[in-house]
């Protein structure tokens, strides 16, 4: 058992507050055996104590009284940055890792690592330096008892090898239980997110509910506690065998040992009361060892997670988003752009998108069209820069859109996904801008004597989902794209506004230079697109362009 990659995590995060803590953490061992030492020696030199010696107990308990608060500050100033730096790191992180990667992995996974796997790092460094304090106290006994008799610590050397073999053997799976636990409680998150997401579901059919909470709910918990006990089983079972081992060893000596071996009173005397005063510390070792694998498998579950720990570069602006470019020709340009989901990615069955060709124009509305399970949303999150390509070229302007500037290209897209999320505040827009502009747009939108902005926030977003569409297309026109992309924006709208949004809203925003891109079933619509795609199993089989755009080629089929 090591716990070399979680001290290398602790010296990562601040190099010389991790050394500090270390060797704070090891005076304070050293000098807890100096005063047992000290001890030893003024009960067996009844006479003398001297000037000297009582200076020496004052030094040795101020010293370690000193370094062990110390040693507690630093050790709450270094955990609680420690909580902020890693919570802000991994979300910073998350929200730059592909979207394909992080759905893979699925929210629960997500949620228990920002949650449990933090707050057990955290644990696992406040509970490091102790370990490290009883450690070195240890290790100082030892040489203290080496210094007293080698024969007798030759004797104790051995009952401590054959204590460690029991303990390992006994340990050996605990790791292992630990992943088991944090597995279940994924689990367990899973279906409560379920439970919050499907509570209407749930209420409506009793059947459906009772299975649910007694079945799933009850099955998980379950499970999670069955982990945890097993853990704990073992954990005990360790404990108490390091402390039959102790005083075993300890009546050895005192009842064997000097049968065998001629063995003086004061070696004697120093043997037993330094293993009696170890005994605090080796106890706060085998409690402290459960925390610090704990730690350990969250490290590896945030590493599973595939986001580094390393401090990582924000993302860079590689140039100046396109403003507006010229109407005769295309803002972006697809050609022979293919996406897969395959096995490989985690998927049961292949799913391949494209090959497909096509250009967008300035002032263009285009509509995509097609089944359910057509590709629709997996081409709009392509189009988007949020799935990556794995053939062809896409361009926006006169840029070829790679790795290193597809955070550029998506700063052009203003995207109100089937499933969006709204956030109550206008989270990076200017505030100036905000006050001017939110009152105009809610008013458009018919929500200004529903929804007021302050302080760059909503009032409210207890609103019906057609209102919510509506409250998330005000934050797309503060955004201010070239590109809007809107995914069955119109579903929930009833039938007037639906008419508004065809024929007043998506108009303006033509006029006003932007491209835009409707997957719609509102067929009654289609007249007034520039260009209707039309989408089956993840291909192009039909592309008509209307009059009144410029000329394009026909896609590749």
């Amino acid at each position: 058992m090591t716990f070399g990659r979680f001290f290398l995590f602790i010296v990562q995060r601040s190099n010389s507050i991790a050394w500090l803590m270390v060797c704070v953490g090891i005076l304070s061992g050293l000098l807890s055996a100096g005063v047992l030492a000290l001890i030893n020696y003024a009960l067996h030199h009844p006479t003398d104590h001297s000037l000297v010696v009582l200076f020496g107990f004052v030094t040795l308990v101020a010293g370690k009284i000193l370094a062990n608060v110390g040693s507690h500050i630093l050790l709450v100033r270094f955990s609680q940055d420690t909580i902020l730096d890693l919570s802000v790191s991994l979300c910073a992180k998350i929200v730059r890792t592909p979207l394909f990667r992080s759905e893979r992995r699925g929210a629960s996974q997500i949620l228990i690592t920002l949650t449990d796997d933090v707050s057990w790092v955290t644990w696992a460094i406040q509970s490091f330096p102790n370990f490290l304090v009883s450690g070195a106290l240890v290790l100082g006994c030892g040489i203290f008892l080496a210094w007293l008799s080698w024969s007798v610590f030759a004797v104790v050397l051995g009952f401590t090898v054959v204590s460690a073999i029991g303990h390992h053997w006994l340990h050996a799976n605990v790791r292992d239980i630990i992943a088991a636990s944090r597995e279940a409680r994924a689990q367990l998150f899973q279906h409560f997110r379920a439970l919050t997401d499907g509570l209407k579901e749930l209420l409506m059919h009793r059947a459906r509910r009772q299975e649910f909470v007694h079945e799933e709910v009850r099955g998980a918990a379950d499970s999670y506690r069955k982990t945890n006990l097993h853990a704990t089983r073992i954990q005990a079972m360790l404990e108490a065998w390091n402390q039959a081992s102790l005083y075993s060893l300890i009546g050895f000596l005192i009842f064997l040992f000097p049968s065998f071996v001629s063995i003086s009173s004061e070696v004697l005397t120093g043997y037993i009361i330094g293993m009696m005063y170890m005994i605090g510390s080796i106890s706060n070792i085998i409690s402290t060892i459960p925390t610090l694998e704990r730690g350990q498998v969250a490290l590896k579950n945030i590493e599973r997670l595939g986001i580094s720990l390393d401090v990582g570069r924000e993302d860079i602006q590689t140039k100046d988003v396109v403003d507006r470019a010229p109407a005769t020709s295309p803002i972006v340009q697809w050609t022979d752009v293919v996406f897969s989901y395959g096995e490989d990615h985690g998927a049961e069955t292949a799913f391949t998108l494209g090959p497909i060709s096509f250009e967008l124009y300035p002032g263009e509305l285009v509509f995509i069209i097609g089944g359910n399970g057509s590709g629709k949303s997996t081409l709009v999150k392509v189009l988007a820069g949020l799935y990556p390509p794995v053939g062809g070229h896409v361009r926006l302007a006169d840029a070829t859109i790679t790795t290193d500037n597809r955070e550029w290209y998506r700063e052009h897209f203003s995207v109100i996904f089937s499933d969006f999320y709204l956030f109550k505040k206008l989270l990076g827009e200017s505030g100036s801008r905000v006050d001017r502009l939110a009152p105009q747009y809610l008013r458009l939108l018919h929500l200004d004597q529903k929804v007021t902005v302050h302080d760059r926030s909503f009032s409210t977003l207890d609103l019906s989902q057609g209102q919510r569409k509506r409250l998330a297309l005000v934050t797309a026109y503060l955004e201010d794209r070239a590109i809007y992309v809107f995914d069955e924006w119109a579903a929930d709208q009833d039938p007037q506004y639906k008419e508004i949004f065809y024929k007043t809203l998506l108009p303006d925003l033509r006029a006003r230079g932007k491209t835009v891109i409707v997957i719609t079933h509102d067929d009654r619509y289609f007249h007034l697109g520039n260009q209707i795609i039309k989408l089956e199993d993840g291909q192009v089989v039909d592309h008509v362009k209307q009059d009144g755009c410029p000329s394009i080629a026909r896609p590749a089929m």
